[in-house]
């Protein structure tokens, strides 16, 4: 490839994914209580949920990549032969990371790296990333890929059902009081990502209920592609199955990941839904 794909860990693409697509991954930084780790590096997906729900667990706490280790990432990239280079990062709303990356490049001014804002978090993200991968692979220019994730970024979508409230109120984005209402009421909010910020998309009552909504929403609009994502939800093979059909998509065409450590403190675990590539002409 003359084009090198660079994102952050929020992607939420495993270690074997981006080997796979010839991706760099540049890690966050997860904090619980005194210890900082970087993920996917020092902190495993299986490490990470064993504290996340180990009894009197500290909330874990997500910082910006650095810009050394952006810096570090380019250079690699370019010294590899790569001719230019994309990176896409979490949301500059959501995160810090953009401006991390963007003093990696100001630092490096003779070189052609190019910045996309994806707007969002985690496999959303993800599936603008392995679209840019496989432009990269079939030779496309640095400007060709840009043009494209700029085009796809409003046709990509994002739901996920929450199994409980409890991580939104640890985050302090809901009140104690809000939570116990919405567990009486037996509420399974959806959020979504729009314009960089975390929305409420619905609040159906019941786990059935709330199930049946995503998928609805989902498959509003024809997709091209699609990533289920998850908290450790039981029966998330099944609900692969029903997307699938509601898409009209192999379920061959379907993977399935877990939520990582950008995302997953906020809507804790059992938490389940997918990305999905809407289709554009």
């Amino acid at each position: 490839m003359t084009v090198a794909i660079v994102t952050d860990s929020a992607s939420d693409l495993t270690a074997e994914m981006a080997a796979e697509h010839g991706v760099t991954v540049v890690p966050l930084v997860v904090t619980f209580g005194s210890e900082s780790f970087l993920s996917g590096v020092e902190l495993s997906m299986g490490d990470f949920y064993r504290r996340l729900t180990a009894p009197d667990a500290p909330f874990p706490k997500t910082a910006a990549c650095s810009p050394g280790d952006f810096a570090a990432a380019f250079r690699a990239a370019l010294d590899s032969g790569h001719e230019a280079i994309v990176c896409i990062t979490v949301g500059a709303k959501l995160s810090g990371t953009m401006k991390s990356a963007q003093i990696a490049r100001d630092g490096m001014p003779d070189a052609a790296i190019h910045l996309v804002d994806s707007g969002t978090a985690s496999m959303q993200f993800g599936l603008l990333v392995l679209r840019a991968a496989e432009m990269a692979r079939s030779g496309a220019t640095a400007e060709a890929i840009v043009d494209e994730l700029r085009r796809r970024l409003p046709a990509s979508k994002l739901y996920v059902a929450l199994d409980t409230l409890e991580y939104l109120k640890r985050g302090g984005r809901i009140s104690a009081a809000q939570a116990a209402i919405g567990s009486v009421l037996s509420v399974k909010p959806i959020i979504t990502i729009t314009d960089g910020v975390v929305e409420t998309a619905d609040k159906p009552r019941t786990r059935g209920r709330a199930r049946q909504r995503v998928i609805e929403l989902l498959a509003a609009e024809p997709a091209e592609r699609a990533w289920v994502m998850h908290a450790q939800a039981p029966g998330i093979q099944s609900f692969a199955d029903e997307l699938a059909r509601a898409l009209a998509l192999p379920r061959a065409a379907i993977s399935t990941g877990l939520i990582g450590p950008s995302v997953a403190p906020h809507v804790g675990p059992g938490a389940y839904g997918a990305a999905v590539l809407r289709r554009i002409t």
